[in-house]
């Protein structure tokens, strides 16, 4: 079988046809999210398993409305916000998600950095420049069909942290026990935690990209907005896009579990109750489950980091074109999109200056958890009176179900966000 031939068989695999759902889904279990879920496995054991089934279906409304409202309008999520809500709402939404993202972006290539060394023995601050020059060769370099065929296939990179339980004892009947039946004080730590694993897995970045992915899917198959659809498309996109969100947000959900499961059955067994990086997470692991359970984590983590920092780049300028009306497309050259791709470059280049100044990794993600944690309830609001509004969606508005999830998210989301600045 010739290289010609091999290549014909990976692009027609199925894995290649899905849509932006899985991309988001992976995207959502970024370096920093690996952090937060190996801290609530570290701290709290299987105690802290119940979250991921939970987030699961109110993760996974949000997004669908999300990526509804991209499909249905033709248009980015900021786009919409910009005809219905006030400017300033709009500003102050997308200002703060920038500033988040490139905190966010600067906690997740440190991560990939130290990991790096630790398997390379590379210095992380060389590591994380590599990094970052590749991120944005591929995201500016390369035309957004090409690009996305690749990051589908660095979604795979989660199937890492579910072979870890592999090497490792795990207790299945308590893991299900605990699971539905956790065990542990509501205390501030707990709080805390409970805090950080929601406000990773609903985060802002994740619904302006789901929507402008679906604007860029529709322009890439020559396809036109939903309003302006024949009935029978319009039928499959919907079942394809529900189809593709759920199943997206269950594998990145199950990964999450799957991180939570690891370090509980093997960093909190051990005494290990203190986690604070991802390369900490991955280096705890080494003498406690063998060298490929460390290995096979290590290289998630850098899997996941060259999915999550396009998607926290490509987000924030994506709302920042829609603004100011630039043109904005992955698939664009750089001398037609301009703007767009400057946003890009200098949102992962800011992120990289903050490795050498005095601010640590540990704050910028602290600071952009924080930030996030403002933005997400007012703009899961815009979310939802968007998608419930006849005027955006014509025909097509929410049903009761995802809305009264996507409702109760935000609720929770707003909880959340008190027990932050409360704590």
């Amino acid at each position: 079988m010739n290289i010609r031939s091999i290549w014909a068989r990976i692009k027609a695999h199925p894995l290649t046809r899905v849509g932006p759902g899985l991309v988001t889904g992976v995207a959502d279990d970024d370096p920093s999210g690996i952090v937060t879920y190996s801290q609530a496995g570290a701290q709290f054991g299987l105690n802290m398993l119940w979250t991921m089934p939970i987030a699961y279906p109110l993760m996974s409304a949000i997004q669908l409305l999300c990526a509804r409202i991209g499909r249905v309008t033709g248009r980015g999520l900021a786009a919409n916000i910009k005809t219905t809500f006030p400017s300033a709402v709009l500003f102050c939404l997308v200002f703060l998600l920038l500033i988040a993202n490139v905190l966010n972006i600067a906690a997740d290539i440190a991560a990939m950095g130290e990991v790096a060394e630790l398997v390379t023995g590379i210095n992380w601050h060389i590591m994380t420049a590599f990094f970052v020059m590749l991120t944005l060769a591929l995201q500016i370099l390369v035309p957004y069909h090409r690009y996305v065929f690749f990051l589908r296939w660095l979604t795979l990179s989660l199937l890492a942290y579910a072979a870890v339980l592999f090497t490792v004892h795990v207790p299945w009947g308590e893991v299900l026990w605990s699971t539905l039946f956790p065990r542990f004080s509501f205390n501030p730590e707990a709080a805390a935690v409970i805090v950080g694993i929601f406000g990773t897995t609903i985060s802002p970045y994740l619904f302006f990209w789901q929507a402008s992915q679906e604007v860029e899917e529709m322009k890439g198959h020559h396809q036109v907005d939903l309003l302006s659809e024949n009935s029978a498309t319009i039928k499959s996109e919907l079942r394809r896009m529900k189809w593709d969100t759920w199943s997206g947000m269950l594998y990145s959900n199950v990964a999450a579990y799957c991180i939570i499961l690891a370090t509980a059955v093997t960093l909190h067994v051990a005494g290990i109750n203190d986690i604070n990086t991802a390369s900490q997470a991955a280096s705890a692991l080494k003498p406690l489950a063998g060298n490929f359970a460390y290995l096979l984590f290590s290289l998630g983590i850098l899997g996941v980091g060259l999915m999550g920092v396009p998607v926290l780049a490509g987000s924030a300028a994506y709302a920042l074109s829609e603004v100011f009306g630039w043109p904005a497309s992955l698939e664009a050259t750089p001398s037609h999109a301009a703007r767009f791709y400057a946003v890009i470059a200098l949102s992962v280049i800011g992120a990289l200056v903050i490795q050498y100044s005095p601010i640590s990794p540990m704050k910028a993600l602290f600071w952009s958890a924080v930030i996030n944690g403002v933005v997400a309830v007012p703009l899961m609001v815009a979310i939802l009176i968007l998608a419930s509004k006849a005027s955006v969606m014509g025909p097509h508005t929410a049903g009761k179900i995802l809305l009264f999830l996507g409702w109760f998210a935000t609720a929770l989301m707003a909880f959340a966000a008190i027990l932050m600045f409360l704590g």
